[in-house]
């Protein structure tokens, strides 16, 4: 059995890497510009319609941020806002939101320093969180002279071989101390009472679990591999099977079809069996925790494994820029991590980058 780990704090060193080729080192985030995020839709947009779609750059300012902004200078309800995702501060980041139609008049009077209306147009209907594709990064790595063609490298055995799923520094708050407030909230000891901070407190708590037994089985050799009792998913399609027989399914993960998922847990969630379930306990058993305690949130699936798309690295004189996009809930920092081989951003934890809630 793990031996209880009692801490619920979240450390790069805990988790394991996928690759063992040398790390780049460097400085991220010198300034926002440093750092760049695009949304990618999910969907075009028709022109026509009660919503209107905004297309925000912002810099300096979280996405709930900005939204309250909105909401004090045009008089918008927050439930009448769209958003299908959350974007870091300490970055200058792109997305759409969505506000009735009738607020387009207004619009022009809003004004926030570090924001630009970028585009806006109709549509039928509002956005709704995780109505994207995925994220665009653009990210400078700075201290890093020379070390291009090694980060390269890095990068395409990642593109090959995927990347491991981690939740990053961002979702575990500043010092990585979300989970030990989440944990209490999940065992009826918190005095919080705001619903929205409790509920993101709680998610922590479910991704620590999560990047354990991710890195339990990165440890093993089972990163592209799988296990009876898995619950896989297509990359292609998205559907889920349970797998009965590992030997017949693991050569379609080595050709990176399908990949297992690890349990968010909560009560619409079944956990893991068989193999699979033997490990999924092992990880719950690390922070002395059983499913039980998640009974208050939904639950879910999440993938051990992302491929990232159009990757490419540029030289820069004091270092690299990294490119890549991922799929919606990733986090760029699990890709940077694999380059650059240091505690990223973890010491200061510093937003929302590419998480996108549940």
């Amino acid at each position: 059995m793990v031996g209880l780990i009692v801490s619920l704090v979240f450390e790069w060193s805990a988790l394991a890497a996928l690759t063992d080729t040398p790390g780049t080192g460097g400085r991220l985030r010198a300034g926002p510009e440093d750092f760049r995020v695009e949304e990618v839709p999910a969907y075009g947009l028709s022109g026509e319609g009660e919503h209107l779609f905004v297309l925000l750059e912002k810099t300096g300012h979280t996405t709930a941020h900005v939204l309250r902004e909105l909401g004090a200078q045009l008089g918008v309800r927050d439930r009448d806002v769209g958003v299908a995702g959350l974007k870091d501060r300490h970055a200058v980041t792109t997305q759409w939101i969505s506000l009735p139609g009738k607020f387009e008049e207004r619009l022009p009077a809003f004004q926030l320093e570090g924001v630009r209306i970028l585009e806006t147009r109709r549509h039928g209907n509002k956005l709704g969180l995780g109505h994207l594709r995925g994220n665009r990064f653009v990210v400078r790595v700075r201290d890093a002279a020379g070390k291009a063609d090694q980060a390269a490298a890095t990068l395409t055995l990642l593109t090959a071989k995927g990347v491991p799923n981690y939740f990053g520094p961002q979702r575990f708050g500043l010092h990585g101390l979300n989970a030990e407030e989440g944990l209490r909230v999940l065992r009826g000891e918190s005095r919080l009472r705001d619903p929205r901070v409790r509920r993101f407190l709680t998610t922590s708590v479910q991704s620590l679990v999560f990047n354990r037994f991710l890195s339990l089985r990165l440890e093993r050799g089972l990163f592209d591999r799988l296990l009876a009792g898995d619950m896989a998913k297509k990359h292609d399609t998205g559907g889920v099977f349970l797998v009965e027989d590992a030997e017949v399914e693991t050569p379609r993960a080595q050709r990176g079809e399908v990949s297992a998922t690890g349990t968010l847990f909560g009560k619409k969630t079944k956990p893991l069996t068989l193999d699979a379930g033997e490990l999924e306990r092992g990880a719950l058993a690390t922070f002395g925790l059983t499913p039980e305690v998640f009974a208050s949130r939904r639950g879910d699936r999440r993938l051990t494994r992302i491929f990232p798309e159009g990757a490419q690295v540029q030289p820069e004189e004091d270092g690299y820029t990294v490119a890549f996009t991922l799929p919606k809930g990733s986090f760029a920092t699990s890709v940077l991590r694999e380059l650059m081989k240091t505690d990223v951003d973890a010491a200061e934890g510093p937003g929302e980058d590419g998480e996108e809630g549940e």
